[in-house]
């Protein structure tokens, strides 16, 4: 095995499985490396690679966290209105 492969990259199947915290934390740490390290260009496109593909889970995440949210409010009110925001929220005077 040669010294190239030092960095891992996580197959998309395993980063599905990954809890959200976990792959957020996990892109911080990439970010912080390309941001002080002075790494080789491989390793630097290894590390933007696994990144890319982290904040894409991460992303993938989040859609689905807001499906399931919309999917609630949907079945609390009936339909597919989103909520009003009270007036204290949306900034505008109550009349």
């Amino acid at each position: 095995m040669g010294m190239s492969k030092a960095v891992k990259v996580p197959d998309p199947a395993k980063l599905d499985a990954m809890p959200f915290e976990e792959a957020l934390k996990k892109l911080e740490a990439i970010v912080e490396a390309l941001e002080s390290e002075d790494l080789p260009l491989e390793s630097l496109l290894t590390r933007f690679e696994e990144g890319t593909r982290l904040a894409k889970a991460c992303q993938d995440r989040l859609a689905d966290a807001e499906l399931k949210i919309q999917k609630l409010e949907k079945n609390s009110a009936g339909e597919l209105s989103l909520k009003p925001l009270p007036p204290e929220i949306t900034g505008e005077e109550p009349n």
